[in-house]
C-alpha cells in the first residue's frame, strides 16, 4: 500500500546543476519583469501616497486575489504601522504576498521549476500528469493553462509560468476537488423512469415548520433552483371556489393553487430540462378538483402530460423521453385505455369514487419505540395473514371512501399513486405506472428486515419516502439509507439545514445537477441479490487516502473577537452500514487563516457507487460542543486526484468562498 502511494506521488528531481545555471541566466530579468507587472498594476492606487482598508480589498480584487474581509481587515491591522487606517505601497506588497503565497503552493511550484522562478511547459504537463492524473495531456494543455492564468504578459509571451500564474491556477475552478466532467449531463438518460434517483421535496411550500410556519411560493422556487424535480402540493379547498395550498389542520398560511402552478410553470426548467413530477396531496372536494385539473392544463398547455408516449405502454418512459414535461402524481381512477378513449370529451361534472385504506404511518410509528423489531420470519407470517384477509373481504384498516373528479384522475399518466401494501402484493397486482408513497418509519423497518425484496420492489416500481407526522419540526431523516436500497424519490425538508440536507444537495452534484441520477446496475437489475445490510462477497472496493494539507481563509469563530478560531476538520464516508466511516484532524490553534495539518486517512470504500464523502470544518468548543465552520459533501465517484481545493459552504447551503481546504486525493480500485 505504501509502495502505490509513493509511486503515486512520484516526482523528477531536475539536475542541480542546469537548476543553477537556468537560475543564473534568468534571474535579473526575473525581478525586474515581476517588479515591473506589480507595479503596473498598483502603481496608480498610490499616487496619493497611501490607500485605506476599502482600496486595499479593491486592488486585491484588481489582482485576481479572491478575500474574506474579516481576514483582509486583520491582516491589514497588523501592516499598518503607524495604525492610521492606511497603508503604504510596500505595506501592500507584504499583505499581497501573506494573502496570495501560499507556503503549501511555493512548495509544490518549487519542486517543478527548474530554477524556482519559472515554470517552462513542459514542467507543468509533469506537474499535471504526476499529480493531477491528467491523462489527456497533449502539446496544447500546458500553453493553454498558461494563457489563461498567467498575469505577466512577458512572461506569457515566452511560454512560460510564474508563480503568480500557478498561483492563480491552484485557485482556480480547474483545481476543485469535484471533476467538472460530471457537471453536465453525462449518464444515459434513456432507461425507464423507475431507473433513477430523483431528487425530491417534502411539503415543499413551507418555509419553516410544520404547524405554524408560512407557506410561501419561495419554497418551491428555491427547490426547483436547486435541481429538485419531484415537489409536494398538498390542496385543500379554498373560498370562492378557489383551491388552496397548505398544511391542513395547521396554522400555516395559504396559497392559491394556481399562484403555485405558475411559479413552477416559470421556474420548472432553468436548472434541468428533464421533467418535473406534482406530487399531489389532494384533499379537495370534485368540484375544486375540476378547477385544479383547469388550472394545470391552462398554465402548462402542451407541456403537461396528459397522455400516454406510446398505444398500448407496458414500462415507464425515460426522462430523455419526457423533457420539459410536467407529470401529475394522484390517485387516479380507471385505466390507461379507459382515459384515452375518453380524451376530448367533456368531463364536466363527472366523478368517480373509490376506497382506501387510511394511512398506518402514525401506529408504525408508536409500535417502534415499543421493542425489538420483528424477525423475517415473523413478518412472513403477517404478510401472508393480511393477504389472506383481504382475499376474503377483512379490512385491514379503516377504508374512506375517496372522489375523484375524472378531469383530475385523466391527468394521471405515468405516476399513479398507489398505497403500499406489502412486497408480495405489489409483485401480484401492482402496474407499471403505479407509485408508492411510504412513510419513514415502515420504510426503515422494510429496508433493515427485507431489504433484498424491498430493492427488488424498487427496480419495477416508483417507491418515495416521506418524514414521520411527529416532525413538526421539519427536521429531516439521513436519506442515505433509501438510496441504499433503491427509492427513487426521497423526500426532504429542503428549508432545513444539516446532515440530511447536505447528503442531498452533494448527491445530486452529479450528471449535471439535473435532478436525476441513474441507479448503479445492482439496483436495477431485477434479479439483484444486493444487500446493503451484509458483507459483499464480490464487491469491487477502491482505497481511498485523502491528504489533508491546509485550510484557506476558513471562517473565523462566531465567538472570536478576531479573526482566530481553533480549527479541525472531519472526513466521513456515508454509504452503506460497512463503509461508514469518520476521522479526525488534530486541533490548530488560533487560526482560521492558513492552518497547516498534513495528516493523511485512509479509507476501504466497498461500495462506492453508493458512497458520498463530507468534509466538515469546525472550531474546537470544550464546554458548548464543537462550533460548525463550513461543510462540503459530494459522490466519492465525482473526485478529482491530485492536489485540489474543497469549496466549502454554509450551513444553510450558501458558498463561503474563499474558505476552502487543500487537500492531495489519491484512490485505486
Amino acid at each position: 500500500m505504501a509502495l502505490m502511494y509513493n509511486q503515486a506521488l512520484r516526482i523528477t528531481v531536475p539536475n542541480p546543476m542546469e537548476a543553477h545555471y537556468a537560475e543564473r541566466i534568468s534571474l535579473t530579468s526575473f525581478f525586474g519583469v515581476l517588479r515591473t507587472w506589480f507595479l503596473s498594476v498598483v502603481r496608480d492606487d498610490f499616487k496619493c501616497g497611501k490607500i485605506t482598508l476599502e482600496k486595499t480589498l479593491k486592488l486585491l480584487e484588481k489582482l485576481d486575489i479572491r478575500c474574506n474581509t474579516i481576514h483582509v481587515k486583520y491582516i491589514f491591522k497588523n501592516n499598518d504601522r503607524l495604525k492610521q487606517g492606511r497603508i503604504t505601497i510596500e505595506e501592500f506588497r507584504r499583505i499581497y504576498r501573506i494573502i496570495a503565497h501560499r507556503e503549501e503552493i511555493i512548495e509544490i511550484f518549487n519542486t517543478y521549476s527548474e530554477n524556482r522562478k519559472f515554470l517552462f511547459e513542459k514542467n507543468l504537463a509533469q506537474f499535471l500528469t504526476q499529480e493531477q492524473y491528467t491523462l489527456d495531456i497533449n502539446k496544447s494543455t500546458a500553453s493553454e493553462i498558461i494563457q489563461k492564468y498567467e498575469p505577466i504578459e512577458e512572461v506569457k509571451q515566452a511560454h512560460q509560468m510564474s508563480f503568480e500564474g500557478f498561483t492563480r491556477y491552484m485557485d482556480s475552478s480547474e483545481c476543485l476537488l469535484f471533476n467538472n466532467k460530471y457537471e453536465s449531463v453525462y449518464q444515459d438518460m434513456t432507461h425507464p423512469l423507475s431507473d433513477y434517483f430523483i431528487s425530491s421535496s417534502h411539503n415543499t411550500y413551507l418555509i419553516s415548520d410544520q404547524l405554524v410556519g408560512p407557506s410561501d411560493l419561495w419554497g418551491y422556487v428555491s427547490a426547483l433552483v436547486k435541481g429538485c424535480r419531484c415537489l409536494e402540493i398538498d390542496c385543500w379547498d379554498g373560498s370562492q371556489n378557489e383551491p388552496v395550498v397548505y398544511h391542513g389542520y395547521t396554522f400555516t398560511s395559504k396559497l392559491l393553487f394556481k399562484t403555485v402552478i405558475r411559479a413552477i410553470h416559470k421556474y420548472a426548467f432553468i436548472t434541468s430540462d428533464y421533467p418535473v413530477v406534482l406530487s399531489l396531496e389532494n384533499h379537495c372536494s370534485p368540484s375544486q378538483q375540476e378547477v385544479m385539473a383547469d388550472s394545470l392544463q391552462s398554465t402548462f398547455g402542451d407541456a403537461l402530460l396528459s397522455d400516454t408516449l406510446d398505444d398500448f405502454p407496458d414500462k415507464l418512459p425515460s426522462p430523455e423521453a419526457l423533457k420539459f414535461k410536467i407529470l401529475v402524481r394522484n390517485k387516479k381512477i380507471g385505466t390507461l385505455r379507459e382515459t384515452r378513449e375518453r380524451r376530448g370529451s367533456d368531463k364536466h361534472g363527472q366523478v368517480e369514487e373509490c376506497e382506501e385504506e387510511e394511512e398506518a404511518e402514525q401506529e408504525e410509528e408508536e409500535n417502534e419505540a415499543k421493542g425489538p423489531e420483528p424477525s423475517d420470519a415473523f413478518q412472513d407470517d403477517l404478510e401472508k395473514e393480511a393477504e389472506s384477509k383481504r382475499a376474503v373481504g377483512i379490512p385491514l384498516f379503516k377504508k374512506k371512501k375517496l372522489k375523484i373528479a375524472t378531469a383530475l384522475s385523466d391527468l394521471v399518466i405515468y405516476t399513479k399513486a398507489e398505497k403500499f401494501r406489502s412486497f408480495h402484493h405489489s409483485r401480484l397486482y401492482q402496474q407499471f405506472n403505479e407509485s408508492n408513497s411510504i412513510g419513514e418509519s415502515q420504510a426503515r423497518k422494510l429496508s433493515k428486515l427485507r431489504a433484498n425484496e424491498f430493492i427488488l420492489h424498487t427496480t419495477k416500481f416508483i417507491t418515495r419516502i416521506y418524514p414521520k407526522a411527529t416532525r413538526t419540526d421539519s427536521s429531516n431523516f439521513n436519506p442515505q439509507e433509501f438510496w441504499n436500497v433503491g427509492c427513487q424519490m426521497v423526500a426532504l425538508n429542503f428549508q432545513t439545514p444539516g446532515l440530511p440536507m447536505d447528503l442531498q444537495n452533494g448527491k445530486f452534484l452529479d450528471n449535471g445537477g439535473s435532478g436525476y441520477i441513474l441507479k448503479p446496475h445492482f439496483l436495477r437489475d431485477s434479479k439483484t441479490k444486493f444487500n446493503p445490510n451484509k458483507a459483499l462477497m464480490d464487491s469491487n472496493p477502491i482505497i481511498l487516502m485523502i491528504r489533508l494539507i491546509s485550510g484557506i481563509q476558513l471562517p473565523p469563530s462566531y465567538h472570536s473577537s478576531s479573526n482566530k478560531a481553533d480549527t479541525l476538520v472531519s472526513v466521513e464516508i456515508l454509504g452503506v452500514p460497512n463503509d461508514q466511516m469518520k476521522q479526525q484532524s488534530r486541533v490548530i490553534k488560533k487560526n482560521a487563516f492558513s492552518p497547516r495539518w498534513n495528516e493523511t486517512f485512509t479509507f476501504i470504500i466497498q461500495v462506492p457507487e453508493l458512497a458520498l464523502i463530507r468534509f466538515v470544518v469546525e472550531n474546537q468548543g470544550l464546554i458548548a460542543g464543537n462550533e460548525f465552520l463550513g461543510q462540503y459533501t459530494l459522490p466519492v465517484l465525482c473526485m478529482n486526484k491530485g492536489y485540489r481545493r474543497v469549496p466549502l459552504f454554509s450551513k444553510m447551503g450558501e458558498s463561503l468562498e474563499p474558505a476552502s481546504l487543500f487537500i492531495y486525493v489519491w484512490y485505486v480500485r
